[in-house]
């Protein structure tokens, strides 16, 4: 049955698989199926040009959609990534690097080389040397989720 519509659309078949992969991409997330569906929009156009040639046959034609869809793919990718971009906020989501340089005062001792202070609303675990209740300490470093501190 498949075969047989396949053989009724001719060209068409690959645009329709083309179309249904682009609707496919609008229903499930990520960005994957739109390179597979212009890699079969593109088999689509080149069956188009050489359907009524003797070599185009469905083996060929699935090669050069195999083929199609991967070039796309790594060319969607690349033109996707962008490279670095520049910002003025390089610190946005790296809560912990953006911290680093504040101050703040020790609710509770540092001991042996673990405590936590609080900037803002946040209490933030805190490694750096044993240092008593009530003593100011400089951010020097985030890691991870824990700031690295010395005294001011």
């Amino acid at each position: 049955m498949l075969m047989r519509l396949i053989s009724e659309l001719g060209p068409w078949s690959w645009w329709l698989l083309g179309l249904v992969l682009l609707a496919a991409e609008l229903a499930l997330p990520g960005v994957f199926l739109v390179w597979i569906g212009i890699g079969a929009l593109l088999t689509g156009l080149l069956s188009i040009l050489l359907w009524t040639m003797g070599f185009w046959v469905w083996q060929l034609q699935f090669l050069v959609f195999a083929t199609l869809a991967v070039a796309a793919t790594f060319a969607g990718r690349r033109f996707l990534s962008g490279g670095e971009q520049v910002t003025d906020e390089p610190l946005l989501n790296q809560r912990g690097a953006s911290l680093v340089g504040r101050t703040a005062t020790l609710p509770e001792p540092i001991v042996n080389g673990r405590g936590r202070i609080r900037l803002d609303d946040t209490y933030w675990p805190v490694m750096g040397p044993d240092l008593p209740t009530g003593t100011k300490v400089k951010v020097v470093s985030g890691t991870g989720r824990d700031l690295v501190v010395e005294a001011a």
